[in-house]
């Protein structure tokens, strides 16, 4: 925000509103940069609404336009993949340093493959009294499907086995997953893929939303658990589409407290922090699942960038305040540089 004295006073004339009415300038103006469908789940009235209240402004970002003859932005929003928007917004920031962009593209990156998504999670083996996060033995695949068969048993994966495409690239099928129950339908798959194993995990999984330093979680429904009888006698490829945002919210369902127990705060905080500080990012969220039978076994499955935030309860609060928590911050640097 280019700011000079108070937080909230752009040295702007009153401005008309749509009504017709004087109004003081906004706080804070965010452009942003959105598929259609994005707009449609994170931008609903009723955030707008509150965002207005608290003299925050949405402004859409015409691609049409140089980004440079837009604004002036406090904040630059955006989810939209590609090499060339991602030049763009680099450019952008490199002749406007003192707009924040949410996130950097180039951290952004790291979780558009499944490989390098996980990676952070797997280097911080993460142990404390509340619990141990990890993440499940898993394989990459990027040859023939033939060779998937002999590269499973050679890692010591068992089965059955998660497969999901090794690029997230913002297309539906990006996020589809398969589960093979035999080494004959393994060579079914079509790399690139990460193969994972399946861990039982009561068909629940909790999607931890990440905005800033705020956290939220909720229950999902998830895959159902595989015993040892349908492993031995089932054969071939289930697919499925994206489980955890086609599945129903299992917050209010009737589930076996050992399972429907949400992991411990202290534990989420500090996975949180540490991937916050090694990611770069400050907006995603992580799909976590406790392993069936423990208390204090998780393992992270999956990390989003800039997620269904409409679903998060409470998300209008909880992102204006983080949108203003922003402003302070940068007017707390320039004041401690001045």
């Amino acid at each position: 925000m280019r700011l000079n004295g108070e937080i909230s006073c752009r040295n702007e004339e009153l401005r008309e509103n749509e009504s017709g009415l004087l109004v003081p300038p906004p706080k804070l103006v965010v452009g942003y940069a959105l598929t259609s469908k994005k707009v449609k789940s994170f931008l609903q009235p009723k955030l707008e609404g509150l965002a207005r209240k608290k003299g925050i402004l949405f402004v859409a970002i015409d691609q049409n336009k140089p980004l440079s003859d837009q604004g002036p932005f406090d904040i630059v929003l955006h989810k939209l993949t590609g090499k060339e928007w991602r030049q763009i917004l680099e450019d952008y920031w490199e002749k406007h340093p003192e707009v924040t962009v949410l996130d950097p593209p180039g951290a952004i990156q790291h979780l558009y493959n499944r490989q390098s998504m996980l990676q952070d999670v797997a280097d911080l083996n993460l142990t404390d009294y509340y619990g141990r996060v990890a993440v499940p033995k898993q394989l990459v695949i990027t040859k023939e499907p033939s060779s998937i068969p002999v590269a499973v048993t050679k890692a010591g994966l068992t089965l059955p086995i998660v497969a999901k495409p090794l690029v997230i690239d913002g297309s539906a099928k990006s996020h589809e997953l398969s589960l093979a129950f035999d080494q004959y339908s393994l060579s079914k798959l079509e790399p690139p893929l990460v193969l994972q194993e399946f861990v039982n995990h009561g068909g629940v999984l909790f999607k931890v939303y990440i905005v800033g330093e705020a956290i939220k979680v909720v229950r999902r429904f998830s895959l159902p658990d595989v015993d040892e009888h349908q492993v031995l006698n089932s054969a071939g490829i289930f697919r499925f589409p994206r489980v955890s945002c086609a599945a129903a919210s299992a917050d209010d369902a009737d589930l076996d407290p050992a399972v429907a127990e949400l992991p411990p705060r202290p534990l989420l905080e500090r996975l949180a922090r540490e991937l916050r500080r090694r990611l770069g990012l400050r907006l995603f969220n992580i799909d976590i699942i406790r392993k069936l039978g423990t208390r204090d076994h998780y393992y992270v499955i999956d990390i989003n960038y800039f997620p269904g935030y409409g679903k998060m309860p409470g998300y209008e609060q909880i992102f204006t305040d983080f949108l203003l928590s922003l402003v302070q911050g940068n007017y707390k640097r320039r004041l401690s540089y001045s």
